[in-house]
C-alpha cells in the first residue's frame, strides 16, 4: 500500500533526490514543497498519510519547518511526522514529541542517516503510529530537563512539595519518616541545582521547575 507523503525541504536538490528515493520504495510524494507555509497548505490540500520535513526553512532558515509540524498536529493529532536536522532544535523538539496523541513522530539528524533502507524502515515505522528519535535528540533533552536526574521516589516528593505538602504532611502520605522526606527534599535541591538559602524559596523554585518540566 502507498504511503501518500508531503515532502517540505527547501534544497531543490535535496528536496527532488529524497522524493525519488521514497518514489522508489513505495511511498507516494503528492506534494514537495519548500517552505512551512507551502507545506501546512500542502497537508490541508492532500491530507497525507505521513509529513517529512526539514526544520530549518524560508524565511527565517531557524525552526518553521518544526513549528509548522507542531501546529499541524494540533489541527490533526494523529499525522505522522518525520523531522529531519542538522541540529537539535531543543525547544520544539520536545514539543513535537508531545504534540498530537505522543504517537506517529520521528525526529532525525541528517548526518546519522547513514543507511537507505534503515530510514525508509523508519518512514514506515512512524506512518504507523510508531516513534523514532535519534538518540543524539534524546540525550540533549534529557540534559535539558532538569528533572531528568530525580529518582521515582524524589518525583514524588517534589509532587506534592508541588501541591503544597509540608515535609510531614509528605511523610504521611508516602507513609515514610519525615527524616527520609527532609532528605529527598535535601537532593531534590542539590540536583536542581538550588544553592542552600532559605528553604521556603527553595521550595518555591522547585515547584515552579517541576510545573514547567
Amino acid at each position: 500500500m502507498l504511503i501518500r507523503t508531503v515532502l517540505a525541504e527547501d534544497g531543490a536538490l535535496l528536496r527532488e533526490g529524497l522524493a525519488a528515493l521514497l518514489d522508489r520504495f513505495g511511498f507516494q510524494v503528492v506534494a514537495a514543497v519548500a517552505d512551512a507555509d507551502a507545506l501546512v497548505a500542502a497537508v490541508t490540500d492532500h491530507a497525507p498519510d505521513l509529513v517529512v520535513t526539514d526544520i530549518r526553512m524560508p524565511p527565517g532558515f531557524s525552526d518553521e519547518g518544526l513549528r509548522a509540524a507542531v501546529r499541524l498536529r494540533r489541527t490533526r493529532p494523529d499525522l505522522p511526522v518525520v523531522a529531519l536536522s542538522q541540529y537539535v532544535e531543543t525547544g520544539y523538539a520536545a514539543d513535537l514529541l508531545d504534540s498530537g496523541t505522543g504517537a506517529g513522530v520521528g525526529y532525525l539528524l541528517k548526518d546519522r542517516v547513514g543507511d537507505v533502507q534503515e530510514f525508509v524502515a523508519v518512514l514506515r515505522r512512524v506512518a504507523a503510529g510508531g516513534t523514532v528519535v535519534d538518540p543524539d535528540v534524546v540525550r540533549t533533552l534529557l540534559k535539558r530537563n532538569p528533572l531528568a536526574g530525580l529518582s521515582n521516589r524524589e518525583r514524588e516528593v517534589l509532587g506534592l512539595v508541588a501541591e503544597g505538602y509540608a515535609n510531614a504532611g509528605i511523610a504521611h502520605h508516602l507513609v515514610i519518616s519525615e527524616a527520609a522526606v527532609n532528605k529527598h527534599v535535601g537532593n531534590i535541591f542539590t540536583k536542581l541545582g538550588l544553592a542552600p538559602g532559605e528553604d521556603r524559596n527553595r521550595r518555591v523554585l522547585a515547584t515552579l521547575t517541576y510545573l514547567r518540566g
